[in-house]
């Protein structure tokens, strides 16, 4: 067994929190465990300016990425840990991040470069595409099953996390089928486990069980319906299967993402019946709904649970629980009335994983002096090569106008909108921009957004303050502010502050001294995922736009 003592001197140095009492760590609980035989992780170490998890001191503090990675699901292969999460309409899709600690997370690549069909993900797909994963390790290779609530379950899989991977196989087709989880057993048997959307299929809050071929590509039975308690357990979604000590169990949220709880099921058979607990809740704390998530064992044998909490603008922020096992139930957070449920911690000591690994964060800021894009950044819609140049020794990214959709009404509806995650609840972001032709600017985008732009033509350059309410109700857009200026290259900047997302903009045509535009601005999520920051660039009367960024700073 292991100890977690709230005053751990030789390992952690002198630390101290009232919430950490005696922890007693002691489980087999995942089967992720093998050596993954697979290219080396090229990684460069980046430490966000706004928002770390790493203490520094041998504890952390949730939470453990303070960015929208929604549906998290994770995996241990040998002495590394990887996780993918949901990524709806946004391309590329289904994040691959890696850690060595569970802290410390850097972005990898994307399992998804496009989603199918190609038709329809060519335009935005606001809500829609990749819904909630999970990722596995499985005969030397790592499976990522998926759903696209219009379409199926899918499947793709690589031996390099970092690299490339297989192009998505169909694994069952039809409506409303949600939050795959793949399980192969010991005798061989491979199972899909899943939730149900009601919006498509009319039901949901049940879990069904597929049988799939042993390589995992098709479901090959009609499934059967293993839980269905709505009453005590309404919106049951998200299940995560696994085996421990001679027991199924099923991991799955309840109640609704914002004031929902996590529930586990438990069996000697797949099929049930199932036992249930409540192992985790919001309790005490201000970390509502604690969400669906991944239980991931380390080397060490101790347990943990990551899971997400819906902070509105923000997104859906990625959490780490420390878990352990009493009569073979997970009691998940810390459980301070020993009723065998637990709340979330907001501070606690890391994982015990034979070793010190560097502060890391994901990539926020980008100097586009690579021929590549950084991996922080997506797209609206499917990519095309037409949209961008980084051309190799030029130092900037060019962004290039798309023809307007017919049923253009707003950026809403704008495919080639270039994005990221909001880093934390407060920051700015500034961004050096040259115009050419068109309309082009610095954008917070959501269901209602604003954004701040510079137009050129043959007589002025105008930069404007624009904001839209409602773009998804197919709203229009209102100039609230502009000036005239006498510089194609201008400097944006967005200030973003807590609680409540409010954006400032700014401009600067030296760098140093910004002058505010317009008024303020209350960020708001987008379709199902949290506000953006992104560029953007749109043709003008027509014509074939384009604009010069230099760089974009996350501080």
């Amino acid at each position: 067994m292991r100890h977690y003592s709230e005053v751990s001197a030789h390992t952690f140095g002198k630390i101290s929190f009232s919430t950490m009492a005696i922890w007693l760590i002691s489980s087999t609980f995942s089967l992720e465990s093998q050596t993954a035989k697979q290219t080396a992780i090229p990684e460069k170490q980046y430490v966000s300016k706004v928002w770390k998890a790493d203490n520094e001191d041998g504890t952390y503090k949730n939470p453990i990425i303070n960015a929208d990675y929604s549906d998290p699901d994770a995996i241990r292969v040998g002495n590394d840990f990887y996780m993918t999460s949901s990524s709806f309409t946004c391309a590329p899709a289904l994040p691959v991040l890696h850690s060595k600690d569970l802290v410390n997370w850097t972005l990898i690549g994307h399992a998804l470069k496009k989603q199918i069909p190609l038709d329809v993900f060519d335009r935005p797909q606001q809500g829609k595409g990749v819904w909630a994963p999970a990722i596995r390790y499985h005969n030397n290779e790592f499976y990522i099953y998926y759903p696209d609530p219009d379409y199926g379950i899918y499947m793709v899989k690589t031996k390099d996390p970092a690299g490339d991977w297989e192009d998505p196989v169909l694994v069952i087709g039809g409506r409303g089928l949600i939050d795959p989880c793949p399980f192969w057993d010991e005798d061989g048997k491979a199972y899909l486990v899943n939730a149900w959307a009601s919006s498509r299929s009319g039901i949901n809050s049940i879990i069904t069980v597929f049988r799939m071929n042993a390589e995992g590509t098709k479901v090959i039975d009609d499934g059967r319906i293993v839980y269905d308690q709505r009453e005590r357990n309404p919106t049951m979604e998200g299940p995560k299967v696994y085996k421990r000590n001679g027991f199924y169990y099923i991991s799955a949220p309840a109640g609704g993402v914002p004031k929902g709880w996590q529930i586990i099921l438990r069996s000697k058979s797949i099929y049930g019946p199932f036992e249930e607990k409540k192992v985790i809740d919001q309790g005490t704390t201000e970390i509502n709904g604690p969400h669906q998530g991944a239980y991931v064992e380390t080397q060490t044998g101790q347990t943990w649970f990551i899971h997400f909490q819906d902070k509105a603008a923000y997104g859906r922020v990625v959490h780490l629980q420390p878990v352990r096992w009493v009569n073979d139930w997970p009691v998940t957070g810390i459980d301070k009335d020993g009723d065998g449920k637990g709340e979330p911690v907001t501070t606690f000591m890391k994982p015990e994983v034979n070793g010190i690994y560097p502060v890391s964060t994901p990539v926020e800021s980008d100097e586009f002096d690579s021929d590549k894009l950084g991996l922080q950044w997506q797209w609206n819609a499917n990519p095309k090569v037409t949209w961008l140049s980084l051309i190799r020794g030029t130092g900037f990214l060019r962004l290039y106008s798309a023809p307007i959709p017919e049923s253009y009404s707003n950026l809403w509806d704008l495919p080639n909108l270039l994005a990221q995650k909001l880093p934390a609840e407060s920051f700015t972001a500034t961004t050096k921009v040259t115009a050419g032709n068109g309309k082009s600017g610095l954008v917070i985008m959501g269901r209602s957004y604003s954004y701040i732009c510079i137009e050129k033509d043959s007589n002025n350059i105008v930069i404007s303050e624009v904001i839209c309410e409602g773009a998804d109700k197919k709203s229009k857009e209102s100039i609230i502010q502009s000036v005239t200026i006498n510089s194609s290259t201008v400097y944006f900047r967005v200030k973003v502050s807590s609680p409540d997302a409010l954006c400032t903009f700014s401009y600067s045509i030296n760098g140093t001294d910004y002058q505010p535009l317009g008024k303020n601005f209350k960020a708001v999520a987008g379709g199902w995922i949290g506000a953006k920051a992104g560029l953007f660039c749109m043709p003008r009367n027509n014509r074939t736009g384009y604009a010069d960024f230099d760089w974009f700073r996350v501080e």
